[in-house]
């Protein structure tokens, strides 16, 4: 059984695959509280599910990238049974996580895209750093930049972890904090070997914050 916040059709907004066609999972729950969460009305929000009534769901939309996001997926335990039936199934499945948690039980097949948490986040206590070490192909790992000192923590962690050889590595704007052309203006004046990204479903529908 899942605890689903809502289920929806819409352009993937980020990481390297960003403006595909994909249909979003959202599950309820998260163990964290980023200050600038955007997806707050997940943290309880939602109604009980059958992983075979989901999977049902997703199949209706005929599109075969899949996300399960949140919150934070990886607290509900069914999370795993549901990321295998839909790769069973064909789909090609991302896992959106917040990185706290352990990714090592993440069924293969499922491309994951690991949070790295930033001071201005008020949650870099919680990195789980081992996510790091149990990275594969195909996943790819995020910081949420609020400002110049996220920066140049992000930029510092990039480097001595040595993680633009390991995965893609995004760097995000936090909308309506930092401007997306000062980030990447700061990116091109390193030579950072990162990929600065915007929320692209923000832009193509502002002011919507759900179901897109």
């Amino acid at each position: 059984m899942l605890r689903v916040n809502e289920i929806f059709h819409s352009v993937q907004g980020e990481s390297t695959h960003a403006g595909r066609p994909c249909v979003f999972v959202r599950l309820t729950g998260c163990n964290l509280r980023c200050v600038w969460c955007d997806t707050a009305y997940a943290f309880h929000e939602g109604s009980d599910m059958e992983v075979g009534a989901v999977v049902a769901r997703v199949e209706a939309f005929g599109c075969p990238l899949v996300e399960v996001t949140g919150g934070e997926p990886l607290l509900q335990p069914d999370a795993s049974e549901l990321m295998r039936a839909l790769v069973a199934r064909g789909f090609e499945v991302l896992l959106e996580t917040g990185g706290s948690l352990p990714i090592d039980r993440v069924p293969a097949g499922v491309k994951r895209i690991v949070d790295v948490k930033c001071p201005g986040s008020g949650e870099s206590a919680r990195n789980r750093w081992a996510n790091l070490d149990a990275l594969r192909p195909g996943d790819e790992i995020k910081f949420v930049i609020a400002d110049r000192a996220d920066y140049e923590w992000a930029a510092v962690t990039v480097r001595e972890r040595d993680l633009s050889s390991r995965a893609p590595v995004l760097f995000s704007p936090v909308a309506d904090g930092l401007a997306a052309g000062d980030l990447a203006r700061w990116v091109l004046d390193d030579r950072l070997a990162v990929r600065v990204q915007v929320q692209m479903h923000k832009v193509l529908w502002p002011g919507v914050t759900r179901g897109v």
